[in-house]
């Protein structure tokens, strides 16, 4: 187990985590009821030759850190992270898409945008050193695993992280309310695409609006006005026409 490990709290979460074969260690309160679902965890364990442990109760309650756990976490090992040199470097697809997150503090939210994020392909997400949620149990379960198999390039700065990302042929385009170019309108982006989405209420920041090649509204046509992140997320993702406009 090395620094880097991960919990992952709640049943069909660890079985997802002990089936991609990233969980080191499987952690089972006392006293917890051998439903289906955690039998279904044990005997994925054991196949796996994954050491599982009893603890007391108020140990899986600190592990969780306040996510669902239904008596069960397990220590993942998560994929390889991304240093902020790495998204210039890096041998990216032709046709890469990196969701780029400013300022989102919920790791809920984070957690359901890579699950998006990995649901449409994505290459890497990146995410806000400070003032950001970073990866929580919270957000593992609220991935639905996404995480397991999802890079993440944790960043000090976002305007130079996406200067990086230019370099490396992304074209960023950053999702603002105010934006006078719809999705609906959006010509196809240059070949990579880095997405850049800020958190509800507020928005992207002044230096990361101007870091964007391009800002796109998602056009509502109801009362309510705006999205939560993470359907944002799903909305530019799948709605964003594939291409190469260069």
């Amino acid at each position: 187990m090395t620094g880097r490990s991960v919990v992952v709290a709640g049943r069909r979460p660890v079985l997802e985590a002990l089936r991609s074969g990233r969980a080191s260690e499987v952690l089972v309160a006392a006293g917890a009821r051998r439903t289906p679902a955690l039998r279904d965890v044990l005997a994925a364990a054991e196949e796996m030759g994954t050491p599982v442990t009893g603890v007391p109760r108020e140990r899986i309650e600190s592990l969780a850190e306040g996510a669902s756990h239904q008596g069960v976490v397990a220590r993942v090992e998560p994929p390889p992270p991304l240093g902020e040199a790495d998204l210039e470097r890096h041998a990216w697809p032709t046709s890469a898409r990196v969701v780029v997150l400013d300022g989102v503090t919920d790791p809920r939210n984070v957690g359901a945008v890579a699950r998006t994020a990995e649901a449409a392909g994505a290459s890497a997400l990146v995410l806000r050193r400070r003032r950001g949620a970073g990866i929580t149990p919270a957000a593992v379960k609220a991935s639905a695993g996404a995480l397991l198999h999802l890079p993440v390039a944790e960043v000090a700065n976002i305007s130079r992280a996406l200067g990086r990302l230019k370099q490396a042929g992304f074209w960023v385009v950053g999702l603002a309310g105010e934006a006078e170019t719809s999705l609906s309108r959006a010509a196809p982006p240059p070949g990579r695409l880095a997405l850049v989405l800020g958190a509800e209420g507020e928005g992207l920041s002044r230096l990361v609006r101007e870091s964007c090649d391009e800002l796109l509204s998602i056009p509502l046509r109801g009362r309510v006005a705006s999205l939560n992140v993470s359907a944002a997320a799903a909305v530019a993702l799948f709605g964003l026409p594939p291409g190469d406009r260069r």
